[in-house]
This record gives structure tokens, C-alpha cells and sequence, in this order.
């Protein structure tokens, strides 16, 4: 499709901002080759221009519909890209308080710097046995989906958790471990979150995570490795 069927009067766009780092934006004239600017109303209803290069202009990020906006599967957006994905994690939060979104295979979690109510045994069996994609996105989704194809295909899966300090990522390596233990018939053995939450000083130094299953069973044991790089930290667990 070209860009004036695509930049026609009335169609959402995304551009820059200092203070919101992206702000919503209407266009007022439809884009015609060759323009210098584009004719724009924000949301506060005030009129702006965003200037283009006639030579090889860059035009902004088109918005998706609002119904997309609440997706809690971030592939299933038209346009996929950083203000897409800032503003579909920021409504999720801000108006249902859900932190956790699908992309694809991948979770992407926010930290809500408080104790939510999603974490107890109850919610645990209601993710047991459930295909990642027909229930909520959620860490017990994730885990389940290992443990499934560790038990189908007798192989030994991993889980990489990465974020910033602070991001929450051993808190998000703890409920999966609490997860394994459950599914895996050892929640009463509490040694396993307890080594989890001993070593959390050493790894929120960490920009990366791994817990790893192991099919072979025995003892849940998290374990602190040795990275000479200071990159990550990996959690083996056996769960039989």
C-alpha cells in the first residue's frame, strides 16, 4: 500500500516527545509525496507539524485501533513496534493492573513494585495442565509450558529470565521454582525457595537469569554458577 493510502487525513500516528517519550497524534491533511511536513492535531487538541525530509522522509509510527490496545498478545498487533508495545503494556497496567504480556513465546513482565494476589496454590492448578496460549499471560504459563515438553519429549528445558537491576527477576525465577515444586509433587520441601531467596543478593547484580529443568529428578536445588563475565546466573532444578 503506498504511504498516502496509508497517511491519508483522519489516520493515528505516533511521534516523539520529550516528557512522554511518545505521543498520539491525528493527521489533519493526508501526506502526498513530497511533502516538508506533516498537518497534525494531538489529543489536547492543539495543531502540530512533524517535519519531513522530501528527499527520503521517515514518517511516523502508525497507531493501531483502540480495540488492539488491550491485546494480550503483543503479535497480534497491526504494527508492532516501540510505541506499540509501550502504550498496549502501559494500558494493560494502568487499567486492568495486568503486568504480564505475551510476545509470541516470549513474557514480558512489569514490575509492580507490590505483593499482587496471583501467586497462591489456587491459581497454580488453574494454569496446571492448560496450553500457554488459552489461558492469561502469566510466569505459571511459562513454567507450565516447560515442565509439558519436559515431560513429553524427556529433555531438559530452560527458562531465561533478563531485565535491569531491580526488574524483578529473581522474584520471577522464585514463582517458577514455586511452580515446578508444586506440579512437581515437592511443594512441602521448601529448601528450594529458601537456596532461591538466599542467593538473591548475589544475582539482582545480575542482568540475566536462567532456571533450568532437568528431567533426570531428584532433589529440587537451585544453584549459584560461576560466570567469570558477571552476565547471569543459572538455577538448575530437578523435578521428579
Amino acid at each position: 500500500m503506498a504511504a498516502a493510502e496509508l497517511y491519508a487525513q483522519g489516520t493515528r500516528v505516533w511521534i516523539p516527545d520529550c516528557l512522554e517519550v511518545w505521543k498520539s497524534a491525528e493527521l489533519t491533511r493526508g501526506y502526498e509525496e513530497g511533502d516538508s511536513f506533516l498537518h497534525l492535531r494531538l489529543e489536547d487538541g492543539s495543531e502540530s507539524t512533524f517535519p519531513l525530509d522530501p528527499r527520503c522522509p521517515q514518517l511516523p509510527f502508525l497507531r493501531n485501533p483502540d480495540y488492539l490496545s488491550r491485546e494480550n498478545d503483543l503479535v497480534a498487533l497491526s504494527y508492532l513496534h516501540e510505541p506499540a508495545v509501550l502504550h498496549t503494556l502501559r494500558t494493560r497496567f494502568l487499567e486492568t493492573n495486568t503486568i504480564y504480556t505475551y510476545c509470541g513465546i516470549i513474557l514480558v513482565a512489569i514490575n509492580p513494585y507490590k505483593q499482587l494476589p496471583i501467586y497462591e496454590e489456587l491459581v497454580i492448578y488453574a494454569y496446571s495442565g492448560q496450553n500457554m496460549g488459552d489461558i492469561d499471560p502469566h510466569i505459571f504459563a511459562v513454567a507450565e509450558d516447560a515442565y509439558k515438553q519436559m515431560c513429553r519429549n524427556n529433555e531438559n528445558q530452560s527458562l531465561i529470565i533478563s531485565g535491569e537491576s531491580g526488574a524483578g527477576k529473581t522474584a520471577s525465577a522464585k514463582y517458577a521454582m514455586r511452580y515446578f515444586a508444586l506440579v512437581g509433587g515437592s511443594l512441602g520441601d521448601s529448601s528450594m525457595e529458601e537456596k532461591v531467596l538466599a542467593s538473591s543478593p548475589i544475582m539482582e547484580e545480575c542482568p540475566q537469569e536462567a532456571v533450568g529443568l532437568d528431567s533426570a529428578g531428584g532433589l529440587a536445588a537451585p544453584l549459584q554458577q560461576d560466570r567469570p563475565e558477571g552476565r547471569g546466573a543459572e538455577l538448575p532444578t530437578d523435578v521428579g
